[in-house]
């Protein structure tokens, strides 16, 4: 599915040697303000330790992950809404994306000075935050006026429209993002077509030190307390360490670069399954001896629609699913073990897929 993560944050906060650990494309990292001039795209390999259980009962050829497409935007500054370092060209790269991490440098490095003049996360929060407010202010103004003169003849749906859009206007002209406003689910329509920048889901990452890693440090927990009773997620990702980690070939190497560093794993690794999350993404399987592959649908997808994300003839030509689910295929071995125990389930049109399901797709075309 082509959905797009956005790394997003102030200029020299880490966000490109993060995108190098996450994806196969390689971003160059500068010391510099308005150092980069254009995006960086990459498909990143989403985690996921049971394509490796399921290998155990189903000999096959090969693994396959699903993937999910990221994007490394240049540093934003206070002005960008207005142009200043390509910012309106970046702002416009962000509205295409579906979610986004926002970086926050959480770490000191005289080398590396701060734009600001010094380190203060939850400042550069509050800037790239009014950055995105002024676009969309921009946005949904432009829409009222639009409304406005539909209005005039006394067309209902453009006066419930001005009435919804006043409301955002407000909250954001208060210095909200969109996302925080409360509405109706049939109110969403007419801002649906806006793609407001501060309605995009996002998530936090305190880009630390090493020795800062595993706990964090004083620059986190001001984060924490800031995003205190918000709804966002928030990780701890060191990622001039993520970067050593990522260049070794030789896992044993990696394992014992972690240990040092007391982690169990990647941070990257519980970046990128965040990330997953936060685009509201979740597995499916299809097993054989071919190939063991997982498959990327939106949560609440039904069977056919997640038949299409194969091909679109098996959407077309659907006629059910066989379906096991993942426990129970670990836990008995095999599908005819699941066939005798009950466990092997044939659904229809209306089934929704479950994370985790094995899907073989039964269609005629």
């Amino acid at each position: 599915m082509a959905l797009q993560c956005g790394i997003i944050g102030i200029t020299n906060v880490g966000k490109t040697t993060i995108f190098n650990c996450l994806s196969n494309t390689r971003g160059e990292t500068h010391a510099f303000a308005f150092s980069a001039t254009k995006s960086n795209i990459g498909i990143i390999q989403v985690p996921d330790q049971r394509l490796y259980e399921l290998e155990k009962h189903q000999v096959t050829e090969k693994i396959v992950h699903t993937t999910v497409e990221i994007v490394d935007i240049p540093g934003l500054t206070k002005g960008s809404n207005k142009g200043e370092g390509s910012g309106n060209k970046f702002l416009g790269d962000i509205r295409n994306t579906d979610a986004l991490i926002h970086v926050l440098r959480c770490f000191d490095d005289e080398n590396l000075p701060h734009i600001e003049g010094s380190v203060d996360p939850v400042r550069d929060i509050e800037t790239i935050d009014l950055e995105l407010q002024v676009k969309d202010l921009e946005s949904v103004e432009k829409k009222i006026e639009r409304l406005k003169k539909a209005s005039k003849s006394g067309d209902k749906e453009s006066l419930q429209g001005l009435e919804v859009l006043e409301r955002y206007r407000d909250h954001i002209g208060n210095f909200n993002n969109a996302r925080s406003l409360r509405v109706k689910d049939e109110e969403k329509k007419f801002i649906d077509d806006l793609f407001l920048l501060t309605m995009k889901p996002v998530m936090f990452i305190c880009n630390v030190d090493e020795k800062s890693a595993a706990s964090g440090n004083h620059y986190v927990d001001r984060v924490k307390e800031f995003l205190r009773g918000r709804d966002a997620e928030m990780l701890i990702i060191a990622g001039k360490t993520e970067a050593e980690i990522a260049d070794l070939e030789n896992i044993d190497d990696r394992n014992a670069f972690l240990a040092d560093a007391g982690l169990d794993e990647p941070g990257v690794n519980k970046l990128i399954r965040a990330a997953y999350k936060l685009l509201n993404l979740q597995t499916f399987f299809t097993v054989g001896p071919k190939e063991i592959r997982a498959w990327t649908i939106k949560k609440g997808m039904t069977a056919p629609q997640a038949a299409g994300v194969i091909h679109s003839d098996l959407e077309r030509g659907f006629i059910r699913a066989e379906v096991m689910k993942y426990d129970d295929f670990i836990t008995l071995g095999s599908e005819h073990r699941c066939k005798e125990a009950g466990r092997f389930y044939i659904e229809g049109r209306n089934y929704v897929v479950g994370d985790g399901d094995i899907l073989h797709i039964r269609f005629n075309v």
